[in-house]
């Protein structure tokens, strides 16, 4: 795997535009053969980190979410390594992601919501996981009661990005 050791652990991101800059800093040092599994819920980010690390591949765009065609290709625009985006959300067992027939070996493989279905893919891969604040407690009045408060996200709320090596 190429991703460096120094992109390793967890990270605060700001908003999207950080999201895509790390998604560039990843994308420039994958290679063909590696694989990534993206975690997180709806609204996390991993398709504008996808779209960062297409960028730093130098493919051919855009980049959206596979949800619908659950794969997508992605040529190099440099002569480098192909993207492979692929959504594995309607997935309902590993060996439905086999029938896509991806090429591994000589693509970048990116795939969202792929914990549990794409780890046989390869003998290692990175694990990238984005989490985001989806409630709050805090002090609600001046008398110091605790109250629980839903907080609606935007674009622009911040993510925690956790990256490993897995195994």
């Amino acid at each position: 795997m190429s991703v460096p050791d120094d992109l390793l652990g967890q990270r605060v991101i700001d908003g999207p535009g950080d999201m895509e800059e790390l998604g560039r800093l990843i994308g420039a040092a994958l290679a063909p053969g590696d694989v990534v599994v993206l975690t997180g819920p709806l609204g996390a980010g991993k398709t504008t980190l996808t779209r960062g690390i297409g960028e730093g591949l130098g493919i051919r765009g855009p980049v959206q979410s596979p949800t619908f065609v659950i794969a997508r290709t992605h040529p190099s625009l440099v002569g480098g390594t192909p993207l492979v985006h692929v959504d594995a959300y309607r997935l309902g067992a590993a060996v439905e992601l086999d029938d896509l027939d991806i090429d591994v070996a000589g693509s970048a493989v990116i795939v969202e919501w792929g914990r549990g279905v794409a780890e046989y893919l390869a003998d290692s891969w990175w694990e990238i996981e984005i989490s985001r604040q989806t409630g709050g407690r805090g002090v609600d009045n001046a008398c110091g009661e605790i109250a629980v408060h839903t907080v609606e996200l935007d674009a622009d709320a911040p993510r925690t990005v956790t990256i490993s090596r897995r195994p």
